[in-house]
């Protein structure tokens, strides 16, 4: 595997959680692949999951760990070819990518959506502009539109609490308080497309996910409906598609509650707003693997690094 990106670019999700799962038990038996190795985490947007388990992954490898925060301590970078910079960009991504490429072995990026331009956002600039111009494999710590990391870390989750063979899995928009990206939710449903389950979409009407990532799958626009038999819920917010980057409405009704979770499993990538997205009683309650998804992150970046490390 060159670069992990996408979901899809894992080869058999049921092995790869298997592998997860055992690395679990013994975490540095692979401590030997990233000897004198570095990986160096770009962040262009703040992190704590995200940075402490894709760090501590890379330490069971025995790799060494550079850390930037590049909105902060990096120059403005340009992205499209042939312009004049002659206003606010200081370096092109030619140069910062093969840069960086020679001081690091893996580098690993997050930059989120903007939610100002679809297009641009689904042309993934910072992602596929340092996977375009670096030498080194690039791992995806969630971009504009996939955070498969997390949608990893969650079908570990997944089978480790199932305890049927075809669980019902529901995805749940949420209200918050201000415009968020489509990145969780569209890897989650990407993920489940390579799962043995029942999955259904719930929203309000307005609130489609992309319909191209969407599609095949059921949509209910009734949460109570979409909740009835459910075994796991997973509770997301995101904006809308259609009217790009847009908060329609706040529908506090949606916000997840111990009755209507009833005896599910509860899910969210954290971090999460008490109750706007989901009440205290869900949170602090047994039936709550906010905590365990978490811990499965470092997981889920464990794998990946160790599959790129055998081929490099």
């Amino acid at each position: 595997m060159k670069h992990y990106l996408s979901i899809n670019d894992i080869d058999s999700l049921p092995s790869w959680v298997d592998e997860a799962i055992t690395l679990k038990k013994n975490p540095y038996q692979f401590q030997y692949l990233g000897e004198q190795k570095t990986i160096c985490l770009l962040f262009f947007n703040n992190s704590l999951r995200t940075r402490l388990s894709t760090q501590k992954a890379a330490m069971y490898l025995g790799m060494e760990v550079m850390v930037m925060n590049f909105g902060s301590e990096g120059w403005a970078l340009e992205y499209e070819d042939g312009t004049i910079m002659n206003q606010g960009t200081s370096e092109h991504i030619k140069e910062a990518a093969q840069v960086v490429s020679q001081f690091c072995d893996v580098v690993a990026i997050r930059a989120f959506a903007k939610l100002e331009d679809k297009t641009k956002d689904e042309a993934e600039e910072v992602l596929t502009g340092f996977a375009k111009h670096a030498s080194i494999p690039i791992v995806n710590m969630e971009s504009s539109v996939a955070h498969p990391l997390q949608a990893l870390a969650d079908a570990i989750t997944l089978s480790e609490h199932k305890t049927k063979s075809k669980p019902k899995v529901v995805l749940s928009w949420a209200p918050h308080p201000k415009a968020l990206p489509h990145a969780v939710a569209n890897s989650f449903v990407e993920m489940m497309k390579k799962q043995d389950a029942e999955f259904v979409i719930t929203h309000p009407k307005g609130y489609e996910l992309n319909p191209e990532i969407t599609k095949g799958f059921q949509i209910e626009y009734d949460q109570e409906t979409a909740l009835k038999n459910a075994d796991f819920v997973y509770v997301k917010n995101w904006s809308g598609y259609m009217n790009y980057g847009e908060v329609l409405h706040q529908d506090t009704s949606w916000m997840m509650t111990q009755k209507k979770l009833d005896a599910a499993k509860f899910m969210h990538c954290l971090p999460v707003r008490r109750n706007v997205v989901v009440e205290d009683a869900v949170l602090d309650g047994h039936q709550s693997l906010v905590v365990e998804q978490a811990n499965n992150r470092t997981f889920s970046a464990l794998i990946v690094l160790k599959k790129i490390l055998e081929v490099l």
